[in-house]
């Protein structure tokens, strides 16, 4: 359709020029004489034959979405077009022999917007692009995890631009937005998701993103930056040894939570998990003073998220937690797991130091954040 001072169907085989607000086939002569190459239009898209100015400042079209100006300046501002390199007049107007002066170039609306994701292998296929960085999204597509998933994407024109995952069975629930490039569009993709996303969550999203969310989103606690770390050296695991780690089963469960009690109070452990068979221990007199275990697995998705590893103070400084967590990544390996990754707060260099002597090597950086939404936070206040 074209989008003007009145609506209009353009089929594919219709051509267009800009300046003239007529849609009609040149001759050949009229389109040589004026410098104008014929192009079939793309099928069925929203234009706007006359904006002005004003209106290109990125406000929706019609519910479709931002406009899109193929001849942007460098901060994303329209400006002449300058697709057919025309010189333009002083007041920045493309001087074309069919533009009479009171029409301006047409521009395409891009179609744009928040989708709901339910293919696995569509996520998958985008989120194996940085798999280190998204190992806790991929790790929930298994079906373990994935009824309590929710999956929300951003498209432009069809193709799906950015991920965001909400993991709804915690409470609060966790919330993952970790951008790719540009890692602006998954700001919109927030802020579009306002009202499908509950009013609080914890959140690990990308630093970047918190700057342009604060209208809608406003922290309820003190952000926390983190990294994650990705196994590139697997070969490092042969020089720690491991002969004392033992595996943990759900009839453990009683030990092992008293054990993160007194070692990790806080720490976000789930009794299922156990059930995985991925958690192993380290038992002095009897007693469990090492814990290593993941956040998630996944042989079908080929992928794991060491967690919850913790030694008792007394225990500590004896290089426990590194030979549990040498074991299970050799595990791991063992079940055709090919991205293990982890999160550690960038401020434990003691703990990203032993990681990186088991192979390890960072992916990305962000934050991890309660949020709760504005207009919450406002009421409360």
């Amino acid at each position: 359709m074209l989008l003007g001072r009145s609506l209009r169907e353009v089929g594919p085989s219709s051509l267009l020029t800009s300046g003239i607000g007529e849609e009609r086939e040149l001759a050949d002569d009229e389109r040589l004489a004026a410098r104008v190459e014929q192009r079939a239009v793309e099928p069925s898209v929203l234009v706007r034959e006359d904006p002005e100015p004003g209106d290109l400042g990125g406000e929706a079209l019609g519910g479709f979405g931002r406009v899109f100006v193929p001849g942007a300046d460098e901060h994303g501002e329209p400006c002449a077009a300058a697709a057919d390199r025309l010189p333009v007049d002083v007041d920045g107007r493309p001087r074309d022999p069919l533009d009479d002066g009171a029409h301006r170039p047409i521009l395409y609306a891009r179609r744009v917007g928040v989708v709901e994701l339910r293919d696995r292998d569509e996520i998958a296929a985008f989120l194996r692009r940085r798999p280190h960085v998204h190992a806790y999204a991929l790790g929930d597509l298994d079906d373990f995890f994935w009824p309590h998933t929710r999956w929300l994407g951003w498209q432009g024109d069809g193709v799906l631009e950015q991920v965001a995952l909400l993991y709804v069975e915690p409470d609060p629930p966790v919330l993952l937005a970790l951008a790719e490039e540009p890692e602006e569009a998954m700001s919109e993709l927030l802020l579009a998701a306002t009202d499908r996303l509950p009013r609080t969550v914890y959140a690990h999203v990308s630093p970047s993103l918190l700057g342009p969310i604060a209208r809608a989103f406003a922290p309820a606690t003190d952000p926390a930056l983190h990294c994650k770390l990705g196994l590139s050296r697997p070969e490092a695991l042969e020089a720690h040894e491991t002969e004392d780690v033992e595996p943990l089963v759900p009839a453990d469960l009683a030990e092992v939570e008293r054990f993160y009690e007194s070692a990790y109070p806080g720490t976000w452990f789930q009794a299922r998990m156990l059930e995985t068979g991925r958690y192993v221990g380290i038992h002095r007199d009897r007693e469990l003073v090492c814990v290593a275990g993941v956040h998630v697995w996944s042989p079908r998705w080929r992928v794991a998220a060491l967690g919850n590893v913790a030694t008792l103070p007394a225990a500590r400084g004896n290089g426990l937690a590194t030979a549990a967590c040498a074991t299970l990544c050799r595990i791991l390996l063992d079940d055709g797991i090919e991205t293990i990754s982890l999160n550690v707060r960038a401020d434990n260099h003691a703990a990203i130091r032993a990681y990186q002597k088991l192979g390890f090597a960072h992916a990305a950086d962000y934050v991890e954040v309660e949020l709760s939404s504005a207009a919450a936070h406002g009421s409360a206040a």
